[in-house]
């Protein structure tokens, strides 16, 4: 299957270390070869780049680790292709507008009958499973909330209870963002770190790369990354639970959800 990785952080910030090892997972140690994507949220606007050939090969994932772009939200994506064929259309991550916002997601996982989720606002463009379950969440959200809530708990009440029914129908691992908040939900595999003062030495687990945090920090960042899979070997990585729905701002949890029994 596919593999995620996502960013939340209190300043802006860019993804480089982190990157550098993910893309090498795209078809160099791992065997997600069948596409590509990044998402940035900055400075009130949205920048995307998308490729359906292996990250590990890409000029244009050379770029994201050289081109160092700061960013309070990323989200990333790798694809091992189950539904839908190896092409450009379906390639993650994917995005849609609600409430003048670009809504940015990456699914990891397979899900079973997904035809017969009912479509309304939103129609995909590609052929996948995942982005039909995108469609059909954001078309939840929107028939439910056409103005955003006054509260959002509401709203994340809601995300968590429309996740639990996708992990019905198969494995669902999600990353969504609107630029301000950032929402990871677990299925089966999904794993966090928050990187705080003081800050240390990391060391990517897909790459020979090492970074001293200290050299490129401030006392008061924080920066949390999540992954499918811990990006480094040397830092304790927590596990999310199946069925638990993380909401992230400026890189600290704001709120949690469990599985329902």
């Amino acid at each position: 299957m596919c593999e995620l990785m996502g960013m939340s952080a209190n300043v802006p910030t860019d993804i480089c270390f982190s990157f550098s090892g993910f893309l090498h997972r795209g078809g160099g140690t791992g065997p997600h070869r069948d596409g590509w994507g990044i998402a940035f949220y900055e400075e009130g606007g949205y920048r995307e780049f998308r490729d359906p050939h292996p990250s590990v090969d890409s000029p244009i994932a050379r770029l994201i680790c050289d081109y160092p772009i700061k960013s309070h939200v990323v989200i990333s994506h790798i694809r091992q292709a189950n539904v839908g064929g190896v092409r450009l259309a379906n390639t993650h991550p994917f995005t849609r507008e609600m409430w003048g916002r670009p809504w940015c997601y990456a699914h990891n996982g397979q899900l079973s009958d997904w035809q017969q989720l009912p479509l309304g606002l939103y129609t995909p463009v590609g052929s996948t499973d995942s982005e039909h379950a995108f469609c059909w969440l954001m078309g939840e959200l929107r028939q439910r909330f056409p103005t955003p809530p006054e509260s959002p708990d509401v709203l994340w009440e809601t995300l968590h209870a429309l996740c639990e029914q996708l992990r019905g129908l198969g494995v669902f691992n999600l990353l969504l963002s609107d630029g301000v908040y950032l929402y990871s939900y677990c299925s089966t595999k999904l794993a966090h770190i928050t990187r705080r003062a003081p800050f240390g030495q990391a060391e990517l687990s897909d790459a020979e790369m090492t970074v001293n945090f200290v050299e490129h920090t401030t006392p008061n960042d924080i920066v949390s990354v999540v992954a499918t899979a811990p990006l480094t070997h040397n830092e304790a990585w927590q596990r999310m639970a199946p069925g638990e729905l993380l909401v992230w701002r400026g890189g600290e949890i704001r709120a949690r959800y469990g599985p329902k029994s």
